[in-house]
């Protein structure tokens, strides 16, 4: 965890989830009511907990796989830009979460942008699965 981490408590919880093998009771208590994800790969905003929770949920799934780090972190106030690397099927992936925190540290903004052009397009073929199998598991 960064320094920037240990003063922002939101930040911190963030790491927690992400480093204590993403538990969506954890994410879940993270996301403000009216979070809203924007995905690299959705043209519309998604909205409300639930959707945002489900999103978050595959994408940790998908990319934090054993290759998956975050490798630079910029805080400013509740804004936080995280840039990450992962590769999915020997694919290099590059990307940042922008992440919005509201003034109790939740999450109210998750933006995800994702390079090169054959990353996103790799991210888009796994996530969509993704969400197809937990859209019927629940």
């Amino acid at each position: 965890m960064s320094a920037g981490a240990e003063n922002h408590t939101g930040l911190a919880r963030w790491h927690a989830y992400m480093e204590g093998g993403s538990d969506p009771a954890l994410l879940s208590a993270l996301l403000a009511d009216d979070a809203v994800f924007h995905s690299p790969v959705v043209h519309t905003p998604q909205i409300g907990r639930p959707v945002v929770l489900a999103y978050l949920v595959a994408a940790a799934q998908v990319l934090g796989n054993d290759a998956f780090r975050y490798t630079r972190e910029l805080v400013d106030g509740n804004e936080v830009m995280l840039e990450f690397v992962t590769a999915i099927d020997g694919i290099a992936i590059n990307g940042v979460d922008i992440i919005r925190f509201d003034e109790a540290g939740n999450i109210s903004d998750f933006k995800v942008m994702v390079r090169p052009l054959k990353a996103i397009n790799k991210v888009w073929e796994v996530m969509a699965a993704q969400l197809e199998t937990a859209k019927g598991q629940s």
